[in-house]
């Protein structure tokens, strides 16, 4: 029988609680001791999840580079394996139970292997538990508060060749300075805050990521400076709720529309951000969409659904009405604007009339994409405990119509592109076709067309020909 009470285990009671205490800011230096652990030996990382995932294996791959580890693709010869986790829905979460199961076989081939578990689904009790029970193959876990103790973990397990199982249910810290392997050579990621005081009924996030905490302004404008310097053509803005940014300061009134004004004065050519809530964004957001030439004429602005009556139950904190002001606003800031959104279907307690009421919102609006979702239950959340009465073909059947409305809509925006020359920044060969060049449109539309190598990483003229639903066909000019 495993003691589990011995190890250091996330408290959901704990991750619960928000005090005004001020968030701690500390500045990671690699100790001298944890530089040669890693010669030698090889690494890899597997990520699932969102953007804030990329960037925190991103930050892992980093640390484990200082260390002397070397990244591999081949499984089969890695000395350390780090599952990067993500816990927004069930069959996100299902996919890793049965990832490490896959993996287990690698480890009694290699008892030296160090295999972890980290990010989301590392911050709940219950996936604690039950790798501590069931999965004696996973000697890590540690959780979204502490990735820059991974050298002190990795030690532990190396040498104790016992488990390392730390997860911190704190409110959370800021720490800079950490070093990152970033994915791409033109493409880059920036945190500019972490954690969620939304509590949004259904979600988790508010409990795996932390209170609401922004990085130092200076901070963000000296990591953008330096990949301008380096080259880089798009920076993504990220945090559980960018439009929170600068609230929490105390000291001074700047918030994330003065943040998009300041980079944009540094010669970035792209910016953009996520994920944005309705209730946070500000005028000052707004007007940089009008101002900044920097900044993308696309915004994700999750509604989840058109009923009020829902969306109080989600405890959204607004009502259609104020989205709809909220997208007016934007809309004569910036009258090209793209928008995307997410919804959720078959919540419970969601009427046909309230369903149509999503419908209708999505037409209003006149989205050009949108993830669509069922309902899904998290344990520890309040809507866990509401009582879901929708039978399951109705879902399906609703997930069904939104989704051809929202395709619809899709066609629709992609089709108003015909004819014109659109900015695109390629990402690289298209993943069908190797003598195709795919990238990304400033309104962030996916765009195919035949072109040189040379072109990848550069922001290219490109002739829209056709529009299918999902992408675009063009000729480059260049």
């Amino acid at each position: 029988m495993v003691d589990i009470d011995k190890y250091f285990k996330p408290d959901l009671s704990k991750a619960r609680k928000r005090t005004k205490e001020d968030t701690e800011y500390v500045s990671y230096e690699l100790d001298p001791k944890y530089q040669k652990i890693g010669i030698g030996k090889t690494y890899k990382i597997q990520t699932y999840g969102c953007q804030g995932n990329e960037a925190d294996s991103e930050t892992m791959a980093g640390i484990l580079n200082s260390m002397g580890y070397i990244s591999t693709d081949n499984e089969k010869e890695a000395d350390v394996i780090l599952i990067n986790t993500c816990a927004i829905r069930e069959n996100a979460e299902n996919r890793i139970w049965g990832e490490l199961g896959r993996l287990k076989p690698l480890k009694r081939k290699n008892p030296d292997l160090l295999l972890g578990l980290c990010g989301c689904m590392a911050q709940e009790e219950k996936v604690v538990n039950r790798i501590l029970e069931k999965y004696d193959q996973v000697d890590l876990v540690f959780g979204t508060h502490n990735i820059h103790m991974l050298p002190n973990y990795i030690m532990q397990a190396h040498f104790s060749k016992e488990r390392v199982i730390e997860v911190f249910s704190e409110e959370g810290s800021i720490v800079e300075n950490l070093p990152k392997v970033r994915e791409h050579k033109f493409k880059a990621w920036v945190n500019i805050m972490y954690g969620c005081d939304e509590f949004c009924t259904y979600c988790i996030v508010p409990y795996t990521r932390g209170k609401e905490r922004s990085r130092n302004k200076d901070e963000i404008i000296a990591e953008v400076k330096e990949l301008v310097q380096e080259g880089y053509q798009e920076i993504t803005l990220l945090g559980q709720n960018v439009n929170a940014y600068g609230k929490d300061f105390k000291d001074i009134d700047y918030t994330f529309g003065n943040l998009l004004m300041d980079l944009d004065k540094l010669g970035i050519p792209r910016i953009r951000f996520t994920t944005s809530h309705p209730r946070d964004i500000d005028m000052r957001t707004i007007e940089a969409f009008k101002i900044c030439k920097s900044v993308m004429p696309h915004l994700h602005l999750p509604v989840q659904s058109g009923s009020n009556s829902v969306l109080k139950k989600m405890n959204r904190h607004y009502t259609k009405e104020r989205y709809l002001e909220v997208i007016k606003a934007l809309k004569e800031a910036r009258p090209d604007i793209s928008l995307t959104t997410d919804l959720i279907v078959a919540f419970p307690s969601e009427t046909e009339e309230d369903f149509l009421q999503t419908l209708e919102l999505v037409k209003q609006v006149g989205f050009e994409g949108a993830y669509t979702f069922i309902f899904s239950k998290r344990a520890g959340t309040p809507a866990a405990s509401f009582e879901d009465v929708i039978p399951e073909t109705e879902k399906k059947e609703r997930l069904r119509r939104l989704n051809k409305v929202v395709n619809d809509g899709y066609l629709e925006s992609s089709t108003k592109y015909v004819g014109k020359i659109i900015k695109v920044l390629v990402d690289g060969v298209s993943k069908h076709d190797e003598n195709i060049l795919a990238g990304y449109s400033e309104h962030n539309k996916l765009v195919n067309f035949k072109g040189d190598k040379s072109l990848i990483g550069k922001i290219v003229d490109v002739k829209v020909t056709i529009a299918r639903t999902w992408f675009l066909i063009g000729e480059a000019l260049e």
